[in-house]
């Protein structure tokens, strides 16, 4: 009888079951993996990144309720800020603040209260131009994927080919035309396929009239009878009663059709 081994030229064999048996590596569970990879596409869905937006804003918002940044206009801003550091700083939150859907006209008028007319202009719109920037680039990163495929209505869709397809000039008129929400801007530009360039310059540009103005009164405040306080009280209230006239306007045009 032979043995599990063969002897002949004195080399010993072994058997092809011990050899498939000595070979074999063992794998790592393959649940662990699975489930780490589910896990994965579940933190990176476009619905998931969708819902750390809203939590962002959520928060962002609560802490602009806590803070009142409108307490600018009455307690001034810190006397350890001053100059070139202070437009810098106030630029940032004024940014941050518009994220967290804080009106621009109350950031304005705080602008030029606290820098005057020139320096004002200068944070007051870089502020814009900042927190539109970063709208657009949460908005672009955490909701574009999940928000298009609901844009299905004949007016969303209409909106969404202007602003992809003329994206500087609807957005330069988006922020020149009073009365549309800034943030709610920012937010449709982001969703849709405008890029980011052409929406930073139109913001610039749009956003300077109107910026300018308030930045002014609120320079002017303290002389409600000069010329310059008039004069951007004008520039406040003339586009707002066309805009509200031209609104007006078309609302009767829709419901006669």
């Amino acid at each position: 009888m032979l043995d599990a081994t063969t002897r002949s030229g004195g080399t010993a064999a072994a058997s092809p079951r011990a050899t498939a048996t000595d070979l074999s590596v063992p794998l790592p569970p393959a649940t662990a993996t699975g489930f780490a990879a589910r896990c994965g596409r579940f933190l990176l869905s476009p619905w998931s990144r969708l819902s750390l937006l809203v939590a962002l804003l959520l928060t962002a918002v609560s802490l602009m309720l806590a803070f009142e940044p409108q307490r600018l206009l009455t307690d001034g801003w810190p006397d350890r800020l001053g100059g070139a550091a202070a437009v810098v700083a106030y630029a940032v939150a004024y940014g941050v603040c518009t994220v967290a859907f804080v009106p621009r006209p109350l950031l304005n008028l705080a602008a030029g209260a606290l820098f005057g007319s020139q320096l004002g202009l200068v944070g007051a719109l870089g502020g814009t131009v900042l927190g539109a920037g970063l709208a657009f680039c949460l908005g672009r990163a955490l909701g574009q994927e999940a928000l298009r495929p609901l844009l299905r209505g004949r007016w969303l869709k209409a909106a969404d080919d202007q602003l992809s397809r003329h994206g500087f000039r609807s957005m330069l008129a988006a922020r020149l035309f009073p009365g549309i929400p800034f943030a709610a801007s920012n937010y449709c530009a982001a969703v849709s396929r405008m890029g980011l360039p052409p929406f930073l310059l139109a913001t610039a540009l749009g956003s300077l009239p109107n910026t300018a103005a308030y930045v002014v009164a609120g320079a002017r405040a303290s002389a409600p009878t000069s010329p310059a306080f008039l004069i951007a009280l004008a520039c406040i209230a003339v586009p707002g009663l066309a805009g509200a006239a031209v609104a007006w306007r078309k609302r009767h045009r829709l419901r006669g059709r």
